[in-house]
């Protein structure tokens, strides 16, 4: 079973990037994208999917004047910068709600709750899913892409962080946690309250320190343990 998407979005490089994570699930097909409701309106008349990825806040009306114009004629799961909203989408029984940037085992989290909820038995279980080799972070003026073999580490400053990766350094307004939760956890791992590391690029640890190329950062004792139990 597949289900067919529409992407309405008022920003094109969210449109790419959903788009290219609907191409990398495999129940998920793209049937169209618009970057205006009223085109989006359009397209739902056309194509009749099955699932919409909706922003909320656009021009010409926002997503949830958009789903009181389209009714139930599919089901819509909510993206968005802003999480103010989230208590109206779920006045509207969406899928799911998904604070931008958007990572993408969140985004397949939310794809495989669509598809629990229309097919008519269980979905298939043994889905296979690619780890993500990247994730985009926002910067002051935009939304930056990270790739994860080049991350470093991750330095948490209060409310905002900084990564460090093999070519500079980007910073980024928002929590070492929310940076933490976007992160494959087979590869990168909380050693300090302030640090995330990269596991590949670490180069020795000696007395409670870790070194990864010119950088030295302390274990900190609440995760000392199972850092030493992850690499022993």
């Amino acid at each position: 079973m597949k289900l067919r998407c529409l992407i309405i979005d008022d920003k094109p490089l969210a449109i790419d990037i959903l788009a290219d994570y609907i191409s990398k699930t495999p129940f998920l097909e793209l049937a169209g994208s618009a970057t205006n409701p009223i085109t989006g309106l359009q397209l739902l008349r056309e194509q009749s999917p099955d699932l919409i990825f909706l922003d909320i806040q656009m021009p010409e009306f926002t997503g949830i004047q958009f789903m009181k114009i389209a009714g139930s004629t599919c089901k819509f799961i909510l993206t968005t910068a802003y999480p103010d909203y989230a208590l109206d989408g779920y006045e509207h029984d969406v899928v799911d709600y998904l604070l931008k940037p958007i990572a993408f085992d969140r985004f397949y989290r939310a794809a495989q709750k669509a598809l629990q909820l229309s097919a008519p038995l269980p979905a298939p279980v043994n889905i296979p899913i690619a780890p993500p080799e990247y994730l985009f972070v926002k910067t002051e003026h935009r939304l930056q892409r990270i790739n994860l073999p080049d991350l470093l580490y991750v330095e948490g400053l209060q409310n905002y962080v900084v990564l460090h990766t093999i070519t500079g350094k980007v910073m980024s307004l928002q929590t070492l946690k929310s940076v933490e939760e976007q992160l494959p956890c087979q590869d990168f791992v909380r050693v300090h309250r302030s640090y995330i590391v990269n596991l590949r690029h670490i180069s020795s640890v000696e007395r409670g320190r870790i070194f990864i190329g010119d950088a030295m950062i302390a274990v900190g004792d609440t995760y000392r343990e199972a850092f030493y139990s992850l690499i022993s």
